[in-house]
């Protein structure tokens, strides 16, 4: 804790922190001050940043204190030579819907934070309205970690997805390709005249799952995940996660049994050939011979490989959270660009974890740390920048016992008002104002460098139709490989 005491300190007397809640005024963007950097170079001057400018690689270090630490010191994987950053608007206020308005205000001051970080009372909209957060109280991180979780979300994105596994040293890149869905259920501002419930998986917050469609040994792999609404309360409450496993031709449960966010299947195992760190028909355990022949493959297929969806689900209340301090940022908050599934073409830089030449809006970012309560992680700190404005996770940072870094990811959304032929909100026939999280770029220490890339810029977060809906909330369709 005395380090972060001493880089707080630090942050504080370089101005890059701001001790005043508050959104600093629209179309207001910062003027950067001249001072050393890491590498013990300095700027010739202040650097006034403005809406439209260009970025190339080496104009990075003017604008290095909007990036957190850890991306500008990785700066090479996440940027590269040729890249073309247009800086958007800055301290943009995007448009919520007027159902999401009214369900905050009807229901404001109602919602609590227990002594456990349990969240008491909610109802629907956002817990707690930003301007009534209190930065110096105990609980503010924990109530900027419950309004991440229950942002509006429109009813949830469904799409097409496109992973990409990177190699350390050694191996190539491993591509995937399929389609998730994440349908929330309960507090939906949109559902006042039905209690702010869906009507199918009410005990649940929300419903998830998805498919792999490609290469042919992850073909079929298929899942669920079911969330209680008891989680609110009791962190330690175990999702209902099952799994299709295509060699077994039928649902399992999940072998991961507690998950944080989303889970993803260990789709490095799950085809019909043998494949990955499991030997299916080999010999020894998992031989021919044995009763199961397919029980190993059906365990490590249904292991959650927390990687894929980050950032698109957390359990507030499975950390001790600090409020840290606020930040100006820059971020892919509403990018301009595409990527799988309608187009092939983008580049993402050498590494691959690059989403440079885009958009990225100047925005007001809250950063929360958090310590896990359990002790199963494969980290001990996680510190998230939060969009003050949205509520829109921007970054993770994820550190090992010892404060080294182990993973850093930057999470990328696009605006729905951006794309003309957006669907309008069903029920109201208005723009459905959301953010749809289009990509993801995490890099990981482990093995000398390696990370993952997520692709899906076809998600829509409206509501789907019946079929579909009685399809995703129920793991009937999951019999048929679905």
């Amino acid at each position: 804790m005395r380090t972060l005491r001493v880089l707080l300190a630090l942050a504080l007397a370089l101005g890059a922190w701001s001790a005043r809640a508050e959104l600093p005024p629209e179309d207001a963007c910062p003027t950067l001050t001249g001072g050393a950097g890491d590498d013990g170079l300095e700027d010739v001057g202040p650097i006034a940043v403005r809406e439209g400018m260009i970025v190339a690689y080496g104009d990075l270090f003017a604008l290095r204190r909007l990036l957190p630490p850890e991306l500008w010191r990785l700066r090479d994987t996440f940027f590269y030579e040729g890249m073309r950053l247009e800086v958007g608007p800055c301290y943009r206020r995007y448009a919520v819907p007027s159902f999401v308005r009214e369900a905050t205000r009807a229901n404001a001051g109602r919602a609590r934070i227990d002594d456990d970080g349990n969240l008491r009372d909610f109802v629907a909209g956002l817990p707690f309205p930003p301007d009534a957060i209190d930065s110096q109280a105990d609980d503010a991180g924990v109530a900027w970690a419950w309004n991440l979780e229950l942002r509006y979300r429109g009813a949830g994105p469904h799409g097409r997805f496109k992973l990409v596994d990177m190699p350390s040293r050694i191996g190539r890149p491993q591509t995937y390709l399929g389609s998730f869905f994440q349908v929330k259920t309960t507090h939906r501002a949109d559902l006042a005249e039905s209690g702010f419930k869906l009507g199918r998986g009410d005990d649940n917050l929300w419903v998830a799952g998805g498919q792999f469609t490609e290469p042919f040994d992850a073909r079929h792999l298929a899942w669920r995940q079911f969330r209680p609404t008891s989680t609110l309360r009791r962190y330690k409450e175990a999702d209902r996660t099952y799994v299709y496993v295509p060699t077994m031709r039928k649902p399992r449960r999940a072998a991961t049994v507690w998950s944080d966010g989303l889970f993803t299947p260990r789709y490095t195992v799950s085809g019909d050939a043998a494949g990955g760190p499991v030997p299916i028909g080999t010999g020894g355990e998992y031989s021919v011979g044995a009763i199961n022949p397919t029980g190993g493959e059906s365990a490590a297929s249904s292991e959650d490989i927390k990687r894929g969806f980050t950032g698109l689900a957390l359990r507030p209340n499975a950390y001790h959270w600090k409020f840290v301090g606020e930040q100006s940022v820059l971020a892919p908050l509403n990018v301009r660009g595409t990527g799988y599934p309608h187009s092939e073409d983008r580049n993402w830089g050498p590494s691959g974890l690059s989403i440079a030449s885009d958009v990225w809006d100047v925005r007001h970012a809250v950063v929360i740390e958090g310590i896990p309560k359990m002790d199963d992680r494969d980290f001990a700190w996680m510190t998230l920048y939060i969009d003050y404005q949205t509520q829109q996770p921007l970054y993770v940072v994820t550190r090992r016992p010892n404060r080294l870094v182990h993973e850093v990811g930057i999470l990328a959304h696009r605006f729905s008002s951006r794309l003309v032929d957006y669907p309008l909100w069903p029920r109201s026939g208005e723009p459905a104002f959301v953010f749809d999280p289009v990509a993801a770029v995490f890099f990981s220490s482990n093995d000398g460098g390696t990370g993952w890339r997520r692709e899906s810029f076809d998600v829509r977060s409206v509501p789907v139709s019946d079929a579909e809906l009685r399809s995703m909330t129920s793991t009937t369709a999951l019999i048929r490989g679905r």
